[in-house]
C-alpha cells in the first residue's frame, strides 16, 4: 500500500537476522512521510545475491527528535530524515 506525503507512519519494531538497513533507534518510532522516492531493488535481498525479489518502495520519513529520544532530546524541534523501505512501515494508527 503506497503511503502519501504527510501521512504518519510507524517503523515496525522488527529484529530479523541478517543484513537490514533500518536503524535500530528508529524502530517502533512514529514519523511522517516526507517524500516518495519510488521503487528500487530490495537491498535486504540483494545483500544475499537474491536478484529475483520484487522491488521495494522507498520513502523519506521525517522524525522529530522528541519522537525519537523523548524527554532526553536536547533539541526537540530538530528533525531527522531517514530513507526507509515500505516493508518496514505501517500506518501510525495501526494497533501496536
Amino acid at each position: 500500500m503506497p503511503y502519501q506525503v504527510g501521512e504518519a507512519v510507524r517503523l515496525l519494531p522488527l529484529a530479523p537476522p541478517g543484513h537490514v538497513r533500518t536503524p535500530w533507534y528508529l524502530r517502533g518510532k512514529i514519523g511522517v512521510i516526507e517524500r516518495d522516492l519510488g521503487e528500487t531493488g530490495d537491498p535486504e535481498a540483494l545483500a544475499y545475491g537474491r536478484t529475483d525479489a520484487p522491488p521495494r518502495r522507498l520513502y523519506r520519513v521525517r522524525f522529530s527528535m522528541d519522537a525519537i529520544w523523548g524527554a532526553a532530546a536536547e533539541r526537540p524541534e530538530d528533525r531527522l530524515d531517514a530513507e526507509i523501505f515500505d516493508n518496514w512501515l505501517e500506518p501510525a494508527d495501526a494497533p501496536a
